[in-house]
């Protein structure tokens, strides 16, 4: 692990004073209402009374809460999220505390100087999920080889945008000698422009997981001598002048009342105005500016403002070459959360040069 970066990960939380024991025997109505006065939960025995609670508190605040337009989920989240919060699951000698717990190799490697501790129910669920797609790694259709996505890393669900940028890559006649690819995450679209024959790419992002876990994953690989990495916000400390830029940012606007947004899926309003400021005295004079992004928020009504546009209106540095556009894949009918807006949504691809 690079010891001058410091990883992000669920720190080790101390139960409050109002602490009940939870098992198969415990009052589940009664457990919620305390959870709602303040309570801190701790599950005992087995791993699946975690399951059991967390199911039907969702119940609970489905019952008692309308769950139907967009924004009305983004509140069910936030309220489900504070209570779950209030769930704890013990940590001894590096494994849950619980009969029946998975086995979770994230724990030992995030808290190797820590062996017990205190961590909240969902957060060991996330490390144990964490843990299946790094150890099994993730099939992405534009890539030769699976990614193993480092604990704390966005890595891609779908992958409509992905094959938009393949298909250009495809058609792409200009330089190949040096891009930045901003927020490079797991490294899918780094690999897909090392696939097509760029000789070097400069990854960045803001996550520090993201940029450990690329290096350990590259170790001293070819890749590792095409892929160099900056921990840093958007363009780091990288000012050289490139043939191509690539970002794929968040396709959401923040509101303003969330705390501690998920950066990967929320953008603040500061975030596109810097990027194009900043792009535009890295792009070479020939460059190409590509950007991944979605009609998402247009549909789903939390903005009426489309970043992209509201630079090229401003015609000042940039000007559009082309726009590609690909219908995405309607929800699967498995999917409980309400999405009929899926099938009008629109992933793009702007490619834009300098005026």
């Amino acid at each position: 692990m690079n010891s001058d970066i410091q990883i992000n990960k669920p720190t080790p939380i101390i139960p409050g004073e109002k602490i009940i024991k939870f098992d198969r025997s415990t009052d589940v109505r009664e457990t919620i209402y305390a959870m709602k006065g303040g309570a801190t939960v701790v599950i005992t025995e087995f791993y699946n009374n975690g399951m059991l609670l967390l199911k039907e508190l969702h119940k609970h605040l489905k019952n008692r809460l309308p769950n139907k337009t967009f924004s009305e989920q983004r509140e069910f989240r936030g309220e489900y999220h504070k209570l779950s919060n209030q769930i704890l699951v013990e940590i001894t000698d590096f494994e849950v505390a619980l009969k029946k717990a998975p086995k979770i190799g994230w724990i030992k490697i995030l808290y190797p100087e820590n062996d017990q501790f205190f961590l909240t129910f969902s957060q060991v669920q996330g490390l144990n999920s964490a843990w299946q797609w790094y150890k099994n790694g993730i099939s992405v259709p534009v890539l030769r080889n699976k990614i193993h996505p480092y604990y704390g890393t966005y890595f891609p669900t779908r992958f409509d945008h992905l094959i938009l940028f393949d298909n250009w890559l495809k058609r792409y006649e200009g330089a190949k000698k040096s891009a930045i690819d901003v927020g490079i995450g797991s490294g899918v679209l780094s690999f897909q422009m090392i696939q097509h024959g760029f000789q070097k790419v400069f990854g960045t992002d803001t996550n520090p997981n993201a940029i450990v876990g690329l290096k350990e994953f590259m170790g001293d690989t070819k890749l590792s001598r095409k892929i160099e990495l900056n921990h840093g916000n958007l363009f780091a400390t990288i000012e050289k002048e490139v043939e191509l830029i690539v970002f794929n940012p968040p396709w959401l606007p923040a509101v303003s009342n969330l705390e501690n947004i998920d950066e990967a899926i929320y953008y603040n309003k500061n975030l596109f105005p810097k990027f194009f400021a900043e792009a535009n005295n890295r792009l070479s004079k020939d460059g190409k500016l590509v950007i991944l992004f979605s009609n998402l928020a247009q549909i789903t009504k939390t903005s009426k403002e489309h970043p992209i546009e509201k630079e090229l209106a401003k015609g000042v540095r940039f000007k559009l070459e082309k726009c590609l556009k690909k219908t995405v894949k309607k929800a699967s009918d498995k999917t409980k959360r309400d999405q009929n807006w899926r099938g009008i949504e629109e992933v793009e691809l702007w490619v834009l040069v300098k005026k």
